[in-house]
C-alpha cells in the first residue's frame, strides 16, 4: 500500500521541480507566499471545471478507506487487483518447486542409474533435475505468445482467474526460469565432464585430460548440441533486454527466431546417450529423447497460429487512406475483409515492400462501428520511418509541421501519392487488450500519457457511437467516463484534437469528462502567461479550444480517485491506462489503495503487448 502522504501522484522524469501538486487540485503558493499567476487565473476559470475538479481545496477530499475490516473483505480486497495474478503466479513458482523436489530425489534413488551417481555424484541428479524443470518450462513458453489463443480465453470465465493481459508477463518469467536452470544444468555438467575426464584411462598427463574435457564439450553429440543451444539462448536473451529491444526492434525480431535452432537442438540433445543407463533401453527418441512431449501442446497451438496468420495475410487488404499528421504522426486506414475488431484492440501490421517477416504491434484507433480499421504510427524508429516513405508521408520538409490539427490527405486507394503505388500490407489480428474490457463497467476512468492516447481513441469513438445511437450501435451500460490525458508537449498528439472536439459537441449529456494536464516541460514562462491571458473569461481553453480547461502541472491522483468514490458509491469502475511504468505503478496503487469491497472498487487494467 503506497503512503498517504505524498504532494503528487504523478512523477514523471521530466519532472518541474515548481509544481508539486496540480493548481486546479490545491492552494498551493509560490515563493514569498504568492500563488504564481496561472493559478490565479484556475481559480478564476473555476467555473469552467468539470466535476472531478469542482472540489476548492484538498480538505474536502475524502480519505482512502478507513475502519476494520474482516478477513474476508481484507481478501475481496487483495483478490480486486493482485489476487488472481499473484495467486497463478504463485501457483507457477510451486509447480517449479514440487518438480525440482521430485525430480531430484527420483534422479538420486533411481535404481537403473546407479553407476552414473557413483562416477559423477551429486551433480549427476542436479543435472537431470535442471533438465526436468526445463522440459516442464517448454510446455508455457510458447503459449503467451499464441495471441488469438489468448484472445479466445480472455473471453471466457477463465479471464476472472488467470492474468491473461500478463502474457507478455509471463512469458519473460518463463524464460527466465529457462535461463537460470539452463546454467544449473551447465554447470553441473562441466563439474561431470571434468570428472569424466579424470576417469578416462587413456588420458594420463595434464594436456590428455584437458583435451578429454573439450572433446566431450564440443566433439559429442550432447556437448554440441548443448553450446549451439546456449549460443541460441543467449542471443535471443540479449537481443530482449527492453532497452536494446526498443532501440533495435528488428534485431530482437530476428533473433528470437533462433528458437527453431534452439528447440531442435533440444530434442537431438538427449537423444545421443551420452550417459547411460544401467540397463536397457539406452537410448531412443522416446525414452531419452522426451522434449516433444513437453512442446507438444504449446507447439501445436503455436504452429496453428502460424497457418492462421498465413490464411489471414491473404486476404483482400489495402490501405484505403493516408494522413499525414502533425509531429511526426501518420494515420493509416486501412480495408480488409473478414474482419471484425472490437474498442480497445490491437493489430500486427506487416509491409512486405519493406520486409515479409518483420510484424509490427499497433493499437487500433477506429472504432468498430467505422467501415474501416485505423491505426496511428508515429514515425521514430527504422521500420516506422520506411513504412511512412512507402506510403508517401513526407515528415522532413518545412511544410509537413505546418499540417493542420486533423493532418493532410497524402493519398488513397483511387488517388495515391505523386508517382507511387500505394504498398500492400498485411494485418494479423485483431487481438484483445486490458482495455477492451471497458464495457464490463458503468463508470471508467481512461488515463493516456503522450501518445500512450492511442488505445483510447478506438474506445472515446465507441462510446460516442454507443451514447448516439449512431451506425446502429449497440447501447452501452456506460453511464459516466473520465477522460484524463496527461502531456509534456500538447503538439505531441494533434490528430487527437479533432476527436475530442466531436465528443464534446455531441455529449450533451456530460456522460464523458475531459481532463487534459500539460506538464509545461516544453513550454517557457513567457508562453504560458501568454495563454493565460488569452483564456482569462473565455468559454473555451486557450490551447484545446475545448470547454475543458487545460490544467497545468500534474493531478493529484489522490483528489481524483477521492472524488470519484464520493461521486459513485457502491460502484464497480474500471481505470485503464496506457503510458510509462512510473505512471502506471502510481494509477495501480491508487486503485488499490480507494478500493473498498464495502463500497466503490477500482479494477486496474494496462495496455500491455
Amino acid at each position: 500500500m503506497a503512503s498517504r502522504n505524498r504532494s503528487s501522484g504523478l512523477d514523471f522524469s521530466d519532472r518541474s521541480l515548481g509544481l508539486e501538486q496540480h493548481p486546479d487540485m490545491s492552494d498551493s503558493v509560490g515563493p514569498g507566499g504568492v500563488q504564481p499567476t496561472h493559478i490565479q487565473r484556475m481559480k478564476t476559470e473555476r467555473r469552467r471545471l468539470q466535476g472531478l475538479q469542482r472540489t476548492v481545496s484538498n480538505a474536502s477530499a475524502k480519505s482512502a478507506p478507513s475502519g476494520p475490516m474482516s478477513f474476508r473483505q481484507r481478501f475481496d480486497l487483495w483478490m480486486i487487483n493482485e489476487g488472481g495474478r499473484q495467486m497463478f503466479f504463485g501457483v507457477w513458482i510451486l509447480l517449479h518447486l514440487l518438480v525440482a523436489i521430485f525430480g531430484f530425489f527420483h534422479y538420486s534413488l533411481k535404481d537403473n542409474s546407479v553407476t552414473a551417481r557413483a562416477i559423477f555424484g551429486v551433480t549427476f541428479p542436479i543435472a537431470r533435475t535442471a533438465a526436468l524443470v526445463l522440459h516442464v518450462d517448454v510446455i508455457f513458453i510458447l503459449l503467451p505468445v499464441c495471441r488469438n489463443f489468448i484472445s479466445l480465453l480472455r473471453r471466457t470465465p477463465l479471464n476472472d482467474i488467470i492474468p491473461f493481459d500478463k502474457n507478455i508477463t509471463f512469458h519473460k518469467a518463463t524464460a527466465w526460469s529457462i535461463v537460470f536452470f539452463t546454467a544449473v544444468h551447465i554447470l553441473a555438467h562441466m563439474v561431470n565432464f571434468y570428472k569424466l575426464a579424470m576417469a578416462d584411462t587413456d588420458a594420463k598427463t595434464t594436456g590428455a585430460r584437458i583435451g578429454a574435457f573439450l572433446a566431450a564439450n564440443f566433439v559429442t553429440g550432447p556437448g554440441a548440441t548443448g553450446w549451439i543451444m546456449t549460443a541460441a539462448l543467449g542471443i535471443m536473451v540479449w537481443f530482449a533486454i527492453e532497452k536494446r529491444r526498443r532501440s533495435n526492434f528488428e534485431w530482437f525480431w530476428y533473433s528470437h527466431h533462433l528458437f527453431i535452432v534452439f528447440f531442435i537442438n533440444w530434442q537431438l540433445h538427449g537423444m545421443f546417450c551420452m550417459i547411460k543407463p544401467d540397463r536397457p533401453p539406452y537410448c531412443s527418441f522416446n525414452t531419452i529423447g522426451v522434449f516433444w512431449r513437453y512442446w507438444l501442446v504449446g507447439g501445436v497451438i503455436w504452429i496453428w497460429e502460424r497457418i492462421l496468420r498465413e490464411i489471414r495475410s491473404r486476404h483482400v487488404t489495402y490501405i484505403s487512406k493516408v494522413i499525414q499528421h502533425p509531429s511526426n504522426v501518420m494515420e493509416l486506414q486501412i480495408k480488409k475483409e473478414k474482419t471484425t475488431t472490437r474498442a480497445g484492440q490491437y493489430i500486427f501490421l506487416s509491409c512486405p515492400e519493406i520486409s515479409y517477416f518483420q510484424w509490427h504491434p499497433f493499437t487500433l484507433t477506429s472504432a468498430p462501428e467505422e467501415d474501416y480499421i485505423s491505426v496511428h504510427i508515429r514515425v521514430v524508429g527504422d521500420f516506422t520511418k520506411a513504412l511512412a516513405k512507402a506510403v508517401g508521408c513526407d515528415f522532413e520538409s518545412k511544410g509537413s509541421k505546418d499540417s493542420p490539427a486533423g493532418g493532410k490527405v497524402v493519398g488513397t486507394v483511387t488517388n495515391p501519392p505523386l508517382n507511387r503505388t500505394l504498398p500492400r500490407v498485411m494485418v494479423d489480428g485483431p487481438f484483445g487488450s486490458a482495455s477492451e474490457d471497458f464495457l464490463n463497467f458503468e463508470t471508467i476512468l481512461l488515463v493516456g500519457a503522450g501518445i500512450g492516447v492511442t488505445p483510447f481513441a478506438s474506445i472515446l469513438k465507441s462510446i460516442w457511437y454507443r451514447m448516439n445511437n449512431f451506425n446502429n450501435s449497440k447501447p452501452t451500460r456506460l453511464s459516466k467516463v473520465y477522460f484524463t490525458w496527461v502531456i509534456a508537449d500538447f503538439g505531441a498528439a494533434e490528430w487527437f484534437h479533432s476527436l475530442l472536439h466531436a465528443i464534446e459537441e455531441q455529449d450533451t449529456q456530460n456522460r464523458i469528462e475531459i481532463n487534459i494536464y500539460l506538464t509545461l516541460k516544453k513550454m517557457k514562462e513567457d508562453d504560458m502567461n501568454n495563454i493565460i491571458v488569452q483564456d482569462v473569461g473565455a468559454e473555451k481553453d486557450a490551447i484545446t479550444s475545448l470547454r475543458a480547461p487545460t490544467h497545468f502541472g500534474r493531478p493529484n491522483w489522490d483528489k481524483v480517485f477521492s472524488n470519484i468514490v464520493d461521486k459513485h458509491p457502491d460502484t464497480d469502475v474500471g481505470v485503464f491506462f496506457c503510458g510509462p511504468a512510473i505512471l502506471s505503478k502510481t494509477l495501480h496503487t491508487m486503485s488499490n489503495k480507494y478500493s473498498d469491497p464495502r463500497n466503490t472498487r477500482f479494477f486496474y487494467g494496462k495496455e500491455n503487448f
